[in-house]
């Protein structure tokens, strides 16, 4: 368990947080610029000392102001990626992932080279490598110092569409193949949607909230503070099979129904979280002969409740999961719905490109 119990007055800014994260997973950091999060991530990694409180993970406690106990950074076994990949220039890509440590092959080695994807890059000089690559790079040296957490300041920002999206699979196959906490910090709500599980909303240094991020997008009172987050649910499936023809795969739920999506890195019988932003959803009261909608999913109104005016959302459940849908109140009273009724479930496979994970 990660316990950040920080009140730090900088100025006229007022840090004053009482934070619990687990010890896996990743834990994202949400807010404004000016609401804290830099400050936080600096206090954690010893770049900056509150004025009272403490900071400990796990066992280990590294601020406590009223034992006066500092820990440094470098004693801390805290991995820290910056948006600037901080690589040493006069070392090749190999000399800075070895450089805190004796272990120049092996195991380890290997296996977080191959994670990343840097083989290729090891006898290469930094300012031969492009943005994605050096942070990858840098990604890598902060894994094999060992460390208890991972901590990612905006390890995305710059890069542009295609280089941001390999980057974001290369941390997500981090998260799925080692035990590791990672804290992430990002301003993008779509890179945090795509891999954080909890999520800290602060606010002018003050938090908002915290706990599941699926739980707290589905909170009406937190809009104010969720402001470029899109509602949406995370449904779990077993990738059945690839097309080849369409490139596209088959994704099979528990209930045995089928979806189908733009083809995704993952392989049979390995399981996949798909997140269904509410808006890609429509309704029906009957399955479509004919239609352009390739996911026509049974499922069963649970909740009706008001939205915005006009608006009606829907809470479905889908082969024992939750399913949210955004629909016109016109298209609502058009469809009688009802709690308890069945209906299909209308996704555009084309709206799931890229929401696997």
């Amino acid at each position: 368990m990660l316990e950040l119990r920080i009140d730090h007055r900088q100025g006229d800014f007022h840090l004053d947080v009482d934070i619990r994260a687990p010890e896996q997973g990743v834990t994202a950091l949400f807010g404004h610029s000016g609401s804290g999060k830099t400050s936080l991530l600096r206090m954690l990694a010893g770049l900056d000392r509150p004025d009272d409180g403490h900071i400990r993970l796990g066992e280990r406690t590294y601020v406590d102001t009223r034992q006066r106990l500092f820990v440094p950074p470098h004693r801390r076994r805290l991995g820290v990626v910056f948006q600037e990949a901080r690589l040493f220039p006069h070392y090749r890509v190999r000399g800075n992932l070895t450089y805190a440590r004796r272990l120049t092959g092996g195991e380890a080695f290997d296996r977080v080279v191959s994670l990343l994807g840097i083989e290729p890059l090891l006898a290469r000089m930094p300012d031969a490598l492009s943005g994605g690559e050096a942070r990858r790079v840098a990604i890598g040296r902060a894994l094999l110092a060992e460390p208890d957490m991972l901590l990612l300041d905006e390890p995305l920002t710059g890069l542009d569409g295609a280089r941001k999206r390999e980057l974001l699979d290369y941390i997500l196959r981090l998260t799925r193949e080692i035990e590791l906490p990672i804290l992430f910090i990002s301003h993008d709500t779509q890179e945090l949607m795509a891999i954080a599980e909890r999520l800290v909303l602060l606010d002018s240094g003050r938090v908002v909230a915290d706990g599941e991020l699926d739980e707290l997008l589905g909170r009406a009172e937190l809009a104010p503070w969720l402001g470029g987050f899109e509602a949406s649910t995370p449904i779990s499936a077993r990738v059945e099979a690839h097309d080849e023809r369409y490139h596209a795969t088959r994704l099979a739920l528990d209930d045995g129904q089928l979806m189908t999506l733009p083809r995704i890195d993952h392989a049979p019988g390995e399981r996949v979280r798909l997140r269904i932003r509410r808006r890609d959803v429509a309704l029906a009261r009957e399955m479509p002969s004919q239609s352009s909608f390739r996911n026509r999913l049974r499922a069963t109104v649970e909740q009706l409740d008001d939205g915005e005016p006009g608006m009606v959302e829907v809470s479905l459940r889908l082969a024992g999961q939750r399913l949210l849908s955004r629909i016109t109140l016109e298209a609502s009273e058009a469809l009688a719905l009802s709690p308890g009724d069945d209906v299909i479930a209308l996704i555009r496979s084309a709206s799931l490109a890229g929401s696997a994970g």
